[in-house]
């Protein structure tokens, strides 16, 4: 008995429509024509070469529009093919260039006259049908009645049967006539499989199929494969990607009969299940039931990852297409929303997997990628937390040029974007003026160009330092005095009366820890700390190599009254243990720009002889680190868990003469903000999948 059809479940998808098709019984192609015309089907194949274009002598007969009808060609009850019926209608084109001709032709066809002659337009039409890899041809001889002419009325159709097909197939079909004399119609049509037509009984191909069953299992999907225990067969799960090729996860011949679990964080929309016999040309059927699962839509994003590249480069990395648009965004200084630079700046339909560029001269660390759906913001990154330091007080300057040269400038603020020449109260209208100048002047760095406009970002630190200039001499003499108290203070608290210098060392664990660091980094420069960090020095790094690097920046911060940070990952306390353990044999090979380890030989001497405290602090990430984790040797220093001892953390780094603790939690809150999407990216768990007999992806 026949194995049943393929079957989708109407547990997670839609059941496919199911097709009774018509029998055309014979091998024969046959071709008729709609009442009043005569048609003839000529014997054997045509060439497929369409010609050239030719101009119509007077009205001819042409194709205006093809309709497909599938059906089976049927050689015995349950022998049967998939095959495709072409209907072309057909109109009169053109008209007659010589009013003579035409009364001729008339006369000819009027049935008063004695002798009445059979006057026709006849033509001669071509249907071109391929479907990969054949290529098939048929021509067709059509005949009009002199009665039935008129330019640009229908005269009727033509039916074909019909060209043989695969299941599953995409077919082209071509209508043109010979000669030609206009453009070919052409049709492409993507035909069903088995589990769309209802022929399990009539195509032999298709008795083969195993039974699949797809079904929710709580908040996983278990896929059912219920066939014989000798029957052989493959099963794939793939990527349909619409923007690139097919992407293979996981593939398996199996023996049936199965069970099949996948993990629902696995499901994404264009997760497609793919089964075939393991026999020569055997029907593949493919399903793809996870588009429409809101649970595959929202995996989709938290798989997606948006990337910054060197030379002002980004990348969406995901496995399927995201229906979503990329926009440039400026992030001010106080922390507040990502202003969009929409106008001027278009936004743009993401293209995932591809490397796409800024639109922009030169790089700023204020400016910032927003991927967004119609819904809401999905993801952002910023350039500042990669390689160009922190967030700068900047202000960005829209202008907007006229037809005639004309143009305007605005700053971009969270109320809008204000003109520099204005009444408002807002920062930039105060200081319009010397923002002007500044531009004409050169002092403005011009992020973007074009025939429509232009960005300007515009320094605002020295116009801070204006605003305050008065207060500061009416203070002077206070201060004064106060530096002189200060002078009696040891050497730490002179360091602290200016921004305290850091030194941060860590392990190169992988690409997303180092973002992770350059991010903290960058938080840290804004409290404000002086930051010293192998991310930011790569180039002084390839000179003077780790070692020196790290003796130089260490004497500094310690002669300054800084501080070193020691921030712990699983890297770093594996080279600390295998330096521990065997500290008399040469440590193994690290990278050119791997600090941390060229550090050890001079950290641990400060460790074992007691030289630690007071100048040296650990901290680790709460969910990448276990607190015991950290070696014995280093907890002589103080060492933090963060983000959530933040504030203690925080006022270590400002030594004593830390500020408020109002204002440390404020600090702390600002920075866990800043960390928690490099977080996120760190500790997002993978996707997992197993199978029910102990074998699958």
């Amino acid at each position: 008995m026949p194995v049943p059809w393929f079957l989708l479940s109407l547990a997670l998808g839609r059941n496919p429509v199911v097709l009774s098709l018509e029998r055309v019984v014979g091998p024969q192609d046959t071709a008729r024509c709609s009442p009043g015309l005569s048609c003839h089907l000529w014997d054997g194949d045509v060439l497929c070469l369409p010609g050239s274009l030719v101009s119509a002598p007077g009205p001819v007969l042409v194709p205006t529009r093809l309709q497909t009808e599938l059906v089976l060609r049927c050689h015995e009850e349950t022998d049967c093919d998939l095959c495709v019926r072409v209907a072309v209608h057909l109109a009169v084109h053109g008209y007659w260039e010589d009013p003579e001709d035409e009364e001729k032709f008339r006369r000819a066809a009027d049935p008063e006259l004695e002798e009445p002659r059979n006057a026709s337009l006849q033509a001669h039409i071509v249907l071109s049908f391929q479907a990969y890899p054949t290529a098939h041809c048929v021509l067709l001889e059509v005949q009009v009645p002199a009665a039935l002419v008129q330019p640009g009325q229908s005269v009727g159709s033509v039916v074909f049967d019909c060209f043989e097909a695969a299941l599953g197939a995409e077919v082209q079909i071509w209508s043109y006539t010979q000669p030609r004399y206009q453009k070919e119609l052409n049709l492409t049509q993507q035909l069903p499989d088995c589990r769309g037509l209802e022929v399990q009984d009539n195509i032999q191909s298709c008795w083969a199929l195993p039974w699949l069953n797809v079904s929710a299992d709580g908040e996983d999907v278990r896929l059912v494969l219920d066939v014989s225990e000798e029957q052989h067969f493959g099963l794939s799960l793939y990527w349909n990607q619409d923007q690139g090729p097919i992407k293979p996860w996981w593939h398996s011949n199996l023996t049936g009969p199965q069970t099949i679990t996948l993990n629902h964080t696995d499901l994404v929309p264009c997760l497609c299940i793919q089964v075939w016999p393991l026999e020569p040309d055997s029907v593949r059927t493919s399903i793809c039931p996870f588009r429409e699962d809101p649970r595959a839509h929202r995996n989709l994003w938290r798989a997606a990852r948006l990337q910054l590249l060197p030379s002002r480069g980004w990348r969406l990395d995901a496995p399927c297409s995201l229906p979503a648009e990329a926009t440039l965004c400026w992030q001010a200084l106080d922390g507040g929303p990502c202003l969009p630079l929409v106008p001027p700046l278009p936004r743009e339909n993401v293209t995932v997997n591809k490397v796409l560029e800024f639109p922009l001269r030169k790089g700023h660390p204020n400016v910032c990628v927003q991927v967004s759906t119609w819904e809401k913001l999905q993801m952002q990154e910023c350039l500042w937390a990669d390689s160009l330091g922190p967030l700068k007080d900047d202000m960005l300057l829209v202008e907007t040029r006229g037809p005639q040269d004309n143009g305007s400038l605005c700053a971009l603020e969270p109320s809008g974007c204000t003109p520099l020449l204005s009444r408002a109260s807002t920062r930039a209208a105060r200081l319009g003026e010397q923002l002007l100048q500044d531009v004409q002047s050169g002092q403005c760095l011009q992020l973007w160009d074009s025939d429509l406009g232009a960005l300007w970002a515009c320094p605002m630190d020295k116009y801070i330092h204006q605003r305050w200039a008065l207060v500061w001499l009416a203070c002077l003499l206070l201060a004064a005095v106060l530096f002189l108290l200060l002078l009696l203070k040891m050497n730490p608290v002179k360091a602290a009366s200016r921004s305290r210098a850091a030194l941060l060392l860590y392990s190169a664990d992988d690409a997303s820890f180092e973002r992770l660091v350059g991010v903290l980094a960058s938080a840290l420069c804004q409290l404000p700390l002086r930051v010293a960090v192998d991310l930011w020095s790569r180039r002084d790094l390839s000179a003077q190599g780790a070692l020196a690097w790290f003796h130089a920046q260490r004497r500094q911060t310690l002669q300054e009254g800084g501080v070193v940070v020691l921030l712990f990952s699983p890297g770093a306390v594996a080279l600390c243990r295998e330096w521990l353990q065997d500290a008399t044999s040469a440590p193994r090979a690290h990278g050119p720009h791997d600090a941390f380890a060229a550090s050890l030989s001079c950290v641990l001497p400060d460790f074992l002889q007691g030289r630690a405290p007071g100048r040296y602090v650990g901290a680790y990430f709460d969910k990448l680190l276990p607190a015991d984790a950290v070696p014995a040797l280093f907890r002589s220093v103080p060492v933090f868990s963060l983000p959530s001892q933040l504030p203690d953390f925080l006022g270590t780094l400002q030594g004593p003469a830390a500020p408020r603790s109002r204002w440390l939690a404020e600090r702390a809150e600002q920075v866990s903000r800043a960390l928690q999407p490099a977080l996120d990216s760190c500790f997002r768990p993978p996707g997992a999948l197993g199978t029910g007999r102990g074998m699958g992806p």
